[in-house]
């Protein structure tokens, strides 16, 4: 009796020990927050300007995994808070995929004032790791669009302080230049709506793992 006792004991606690495991150390089977698209999406052709005045094209996304945020460097408010929420958890997206690493993307929608110099002098206050990049409008909004997202001028270009609409989600770019999904900005009220770092960096190696 008491080694069926025990035997029941041992059997209940070993359920217990893989129920634990399961909930607090296995990774979760699918993303929990990124949006991501049944199918890859390939990007069409295009020629951006980074930071550098070097050309930027399809072949600067290969080999890595890339999180792309639109904005520009007169940004008051969502951008600047978006590149710090990223430069904070910087150091950890780069532990995720030594093969493919993740790099950090600034797609400006405002070619107009920033210039190559405009956009590394701002990129830099973040991180100098970090990529910025734009285009005249004709190369621009068809990209921007092929990336899910959206821009418009909210002004006239004529006010120099002018501002521009824009998405606020990161788009996922994978190590094949394709686009595979997005965080969206956490709605809460009273509160600025961008990305939550946090979902980033929890999703993030269930997408790579999961990659083909």
């Amino acid at each position: 009796m008491k080694q069926k006792l025990l035997i029941g004991v041992v059997l209940v606690l070993a359920l217990l020990a893989g129920l634990y495991l399961s909930v607090n150390i296995a990774p979760p089977a699918s993303a929990q927050h990124a949006n991501l698209y049944p199918q890859p999406r390939a990007l069409p052709d295009f020629t951006l300007v980074d930071q550098d005045g070097e050309n930027f094209g399809e072949e600067r996304f290969r080999d890595h995994w890339t999180l792309v945020f639109t904005g520009y460097t007169y940004c008051p408010d969502i951008c600047p808070t978006t590149l710090a929420e990223l430069k904070s958890i910087y150091p950890q997206l780069q532990q995720i995929d030594s093969q493919y690493p993740v790099q950090v993307m600034l797609l400006s929608v405002d070619p107009n004032r920033d210039k190559p110099e405009r956009l590394k002098e701002y990129i830099n206050f973040f991180n100098p790791e970090f990529i910025a990049a734009t285009a005249e409008h004709t190369e621009l909004f068809p990209f921007v669009r092929a990336l899910g997202m959206m821009y418009a001028m909210a002004d006239s270009t004529d006010n120099p302080d002018y501002l521009v609409d824009h998405s606020a989600s990161v788009v996922i770019i994978n190590p094949q230049a394709q686009v595979i999904g997005r965080f969206t900005p956490t709605l809460m009220p009273g509160e600025m709506a961008v990305v939550n770092p946090q979902h980033i960096l929890k999703d993030m190696p269930v997408i790579v793992n999961q990659a083909p």
